[in-house]
């Protein structure tokens, strides 16, 4: 397989180029991502937004389709997103994921779940938004998912100069959109955070404020910890 440019990097891989219509993503650990291809492969046969893949990639790499446009952070820095309009389209994408049914879990409470949708990871294509970077996701309740966008947005405003105002502007309206966080995990969001390795010290730290921020910003939650059933 002929490598060309690096054309994005995240906290656990790389994308390089292979030609005009293709990308392969690259683990820097040799994770495994067959996993991620066939929870792709499923979402793209429910007709969710998520680049094409292809087979034949060796252990540790994904290759996809290669998208254009600009991701949703990069609208919103340029000024061509509001992020009432990004709140939304975020709260929309993880509408449309949780009315999916499970791919293999018995659980009828359980969807599959992204757990890592932030604007980084949504390209904003001609044909519309295209939801990237499925490493993490799996099967479990929609409250964590929703609980996890929210936490990964108030993080970003506390600890992300760069991108505070964004996540400042983006977080009520996800939360709007979501009809507030009634039903999200947010304990459990929490937790996962905090056990994750690629986090620093500084982010970790703001956990309790990022946590406070989001009741804050939707005050008219009863429970963190309360759950709301998908649709069926």
């Amino acid at each position: 397989m002929q490598i060309g440019e690096l054309v994005g990097a995240g906290r656990t891989a790389d994308v390089f180029a292979l030609d005009e219509k293709r990308v392969v993503r690259r683990y820097r650990n040799g994770e495994d991502a067959t996993g991620e291809a066939v929870v792709m492969a499923y979402l793209a046969e429910h007709g969710y937004p998520v680049p094409a893949v292809w087979p034949g990639a060796a252990a540790g790499e994904l290759v996809m389709q290669r998208l254009s446009g600009p991701t949703m952070r990069e609208a919103l820095v340029a000024g061509t997103l509001s992020g009432e309009q990004a709140g939304g389209l975020l709260a929309g994408l993880l509408m449309r994921l949780h009315a999916i049914p499970p791919r293999v879990g018995a659980d009828p409470a359980h969807r599959i779940v992204h757990l890592d949708l932030h604007p980084e990871n949504v390209f904003l294509t001609t044909d519309g938004p295209v939801v990237i970077d499925w490493a993490t996701a799996q099967e479990g309740p929609p409250g964590l998912d929703t609980a996890m966008a929210a936490l990964i947005l108030a993080q970003a405003a506390l600890t992300m100069p760069a991108a505070a105002d964004i996540a400042r502007a983006v977080l009520p309206a996800l939360l709007r959109q979501l009809g507030g966080t009634d039903g999200m995990l947010l304990a459990d969001a929490r937790a996962r955070r905090a056990a994750n390795p690629t986090l620093t010290q500084v982010e970790i730290a703001a956990l309790d404020e990022a946590v406070a921020l989001i009741l804050t910003t939707c005050p008219a939650v009863a429970s963190p910890s309360r759950t709301r059933q998908p649709t069926r």
